[in-house]
This record gives C-alpha cells, structure tokens and sequence, in this order.
C-alpha cells in the first residue's frame, strides 16, 4: 500500500508541475532523447537553467494531464501538443529565444561508438590513410572489401570507404573495426523535432530562416497574389499599379490609332506626328546636364583670343620703336 501511495503522489506531483508549466509559458521545444544519458541530460539542464524548463516523463502520463488541464482551463491550443508526444521525447518550455535555446541543447551532443544493432542516423565514411594496425589485422578489412596496402609495417587504407549507410543496422564487423580505428561516427544528444508556439505547430526549419529568407518568401507570394489577380482580372491593392499601367497603354493605344485624345495621350501623338520635337526634348537634358561644359568653352574661347590682343599690342609696339 505504502508503494501505490507514493506512485499516486509522484504522478499527483507530476501533473502539478506539467500543468504549472503549460499555464506559464507559450513556447514549447518537443525534443528527441535517444540515447541520451542522465549525466548529458543534467548537463543541458544547467546551460538552459534561467529561461527554461526541460521536462521528461512518460507520454501516456503527459498526454492525460494536457488532455485533462485542456478541459479544466477550456484552453484547446495545449492540445496541439498531443500528437507530438510520440516515442522517447520530452518538453522544454522557454521563453527565450527559441533558436539561442536550440543551439544551446546542440552543443551537448556527445561522441558515441558504433555499437552492434545500433540503425546509424548517418552515413559512416572511413578515411584513406595509416590506421596504424599491424598487417595481421587486414582479415577485418577482407571481409568488409576495403582496400589496404602494407606501408612501413602497418595497414593503410588506400581510398575512402562508405562503411555504413545512414539507416543501415551495424553489424560485429563494422562495429570492431570502427572501434580499432578509434572512430566514433555517432554523437547523440536532445534533437528538436518539432516547435509550439501559442496553439501553432512548426517545423524545426523555421529556426533557421533568416530575415532575407523571410523578405524572399514575402515577395514570391506577392507575386503569386499579382499574377493570379492578372490572370482573373481580380483587383487586389498590389495588383493595382499593373492594372493602371496596363489601362493606360490600352487607352494610349487607341487615342494613337484615332482621332480620340486625352491630356496623357497628346504628347505622345505630338511626338508621332512630328519626331523632331521627340529628338528636341531628349537633346535638352544633355544640354542641361553640360552647364560645366558649355563654361568651360567659353573660357577657352577667351583664352584663344586673349593671345589676337596680345598681338596687336605687340604690333604697336614694335611699330612705335621701329
């Protein structure tokens, strides 16, 4: 009686603090802890203690208590949490910055060995090179086709090999020969496999967008929204500018081909009927931009006169004493 007692308690004090939790913060991380040990877990508690909470437990258990504070509170938006509590994972609440806290939780990943019937997460690739091994240990690479070369009394691996393929079970000999090497190909830590946010569910991708990421997505669907008011002749406020544009060539169109005129249309139709007055308004800004230009040449004119003066003088001159 005493242990169904205190299993009560635990589980009473359990959905206290769960519930505590989803009243406090908005944003939640549901996080993957495959083989994650305690010792890596208490150390990702410290370097996310202040802003955050991680908590652990068993998901029949969380998803009762949300199910149950959900219809005690009338707040459905916790129930988007529900169906992400599949396998081994656990919460944490923040009300950080939610992309600082993911790479908080990254770098606690840890190194880890090939262990036999482990399903790689990646691809293992092993390096050409000297392994160091003495040559009666080429039977490991024999029997998983890698080929060696015998230098200065040691195995070296001539080129590089995909020893395992990420989803593959790794078998005794992958496993052995990865361990000879010294290769530990796996890190396992907390992995973010979804982020809640006030009722919304997001992919962890979202993490990563930057601000230009944002402005591209932005301005693709502004055009998605133009061209689809184009096509249907739908008038949107974005759309609006093409449409003007495009009433105005077709109304230009016709005042051109007619005896029709509107203010907009009459300098246009003037320019048609006498092109000159076309290549007298586009030679005005040259001129005008050619102030500078047009002062320098007449200071060169007076310089190339000042010397006619200057000879006449001379003239006199030479006159007066001859």
């Amino acid at each position: 009686m005493v242990t169904k007692s205190s299993k009560a308690e635990r589980k009473s004090v359990y959905d206290q603090k769960l519930c505590k939790l989803l009243e406090a913060y908005t944003r939640v991380l549901v996080v993957s802890a495959d083989n994650v040990g305690s010792n890596q877990l208490q150390g990702i508690r410290k370097g996310l203690r202040g802003d955050s909470v991680i908590l652990m437990g068993k998901n029949t258990m969380m998803k009762r208590t949300i199910r149950a504070h959900s219809e005690k509170t009338g707040n459905t938006t916790y129930l988007s949490l529900v169906p992400l509590l599949v396998g081994n994972v656990g919460l944490i609440f923040t009300k950080g910055d939610m992309k600082e806290v993911s790479d908080e939780v990254e770098k606690y990943k840890v190194g880890a060995p090939a262990r036999v019937g482990l399903i790689a997460p990646v691809d293992v690739v092993v390096p050409p090179g000297n392994t160091g091994l003495d040559p009666s240990q080429t039977s490991f690479f024999q029997v998983l086709n890698i080929p060696t070369k015998i230098n200065k009394g040691t195995v070296e691996i001539v080129t590089p090999v995909e020893l395992i393929m990420k989803g593959d079970k790794v078998g005794s000999s992958e496993s052995a020969l990865l361990a000879k090497l010294g290769i530990r190909p796996f890190s396992y830590g907390l992995i973010v496999q979804s982020v809640y946010e006030n009722g919304s569910v997001f992919s962890p991708e979202v993490l990563n967008l930057t601000e230009d990421d944002i402005a591209q997505k932005f301005i693709a669907g502004l055009s998605n929204v133009v061209a689809l008011a184009m096509a249907t002749t739908y008038p949107t406020l974005a759309a609006a500018p093409h449409m003007f544009t495009n009433a105005y060539k077709n109304l230009l169109a016709v005042a051109v081909s007619t005896e029709y005129t509107f203010p907009q249309a009459e300098k246009v139709k003037e320019y048609i009927k006498d092109p000159s007055k076309f290549a007298a308004a586009v030679a005005v800004a040259p001129a005008a931009g050619s102030g500078g230009s047009a002062a320098a040449s007449k200071v060169e004119e007076k310089k190339e006169e000042a010397p006619a003066e200057e000879s006449e003088e001379e003239g006199g001159l030479f006159g007066l004493f001859d």
